[in-house]
């Protein structure tokens, strides 16, 4: 039995999430059937990140074992033949069968992209928040500087969080602006659920002028969800890349 990594790309638009459930199509599903089709045996997929409905990703990670002999690096283009087009397998390799994607130590990178104008463009309205206030870059990165570090979420997370514990560290976060695309880009150890969104609609909340960014400070000691922005869309999340330590 041979264990193989796949790095994932996916727009999420069409799918309820990575995880399998009763409910609707999912990533894991499509992964589970297409390599069961390829290996000709019963393949269960275990992803990195369990990434939210409609949330897309260039780079999340997944592993399954098979006895199939096929060279490691050609599952990739052998299983893209079976998938839709917006699922792609990027890059397969084999490796230690006790390597698992959720138990080793790893640095996440997400990004959140918010089209700042008047006008929405409708070929971004899949793939960005959209927001006609515009947005001061300068507070919202005096804000971004207030996660940095290692902090208690408990305000920046849904209560429907099954984390033992809300300690998180943030290793970067910052926030770039190119024209009229505004990025939130942070990495970290890991993250609490809808997390990400919730500090993406804090910020947004400081770029309008509604919280100073110092007000970061006070929603962190209050520990109480309600003081932190709106959970934003989960369209303009993605999942860029996780970097292992070992």
């Amino acid at each position: 039995m041979r264990r193989i990594k796949l790095i994932v790309s996916y727009d999420g638009t069409n799918y309820c999430g990575w995880q399998k459930q009763p409910n609707g199509v999912t990533i894991e599903e499509v992964l589970n059937k297409a390599a069961s089709s390829l290996c000709g045996e019963e393949i269960e997929v275990i992803g990195a990140s369990r990434t939210d409905s409609g949330v897309h990703a260039f780079g999340n990670v997944a592993v399954f074992d098979t006895d199939m002999k096929m060279d490691a690096g050609k599952f990739a283009f052998a299983l893209n033949q079976r998938l839709p087009d917006d699922i792609r397998i990027q890059e397969s390799y084999e490796v230690e069968k006790k390597w698992h994607p959720r138990k080793c130590d790893c640095i996440k990178t997400y990004i959140y992209r918010i089209l700042n104008r008047k006008i929405n463009i409708p070929t971004e309205r899949l793939y960005a928040h959209f927001c006609y206030f515009r947005l001061d870059i300068d507070k919202m990165n005096e804000a971004a500087g207030y996660f940095i570090g290692t902090h208690d979420f408990t305000s920046f997370c849904s209560q429907k969080t099954q984390a033992q514990s809300p300690v998180r560290t943030i290793h970067l976060l910052e926030v770039l602006k190119d024209d009229d695309m505004i990025t939130i880009a942070i990495s970290g150890d890991g993250f609490l659920y809808n997390m990400i969104r919730i500090i993406a609609g804090t910020l947004i909340k400081v770029g309008m002028g509604v919280y100073p960014p110092s007000y970061i400070k006070e929603i962190f000691a209050a520990k109480n969800r309600r003081l932190a922005g709106q959970t934003m869309p989960a369209k303009g999340l993605t999942l860029v890349e996780i970097e292992y330590m070992d």
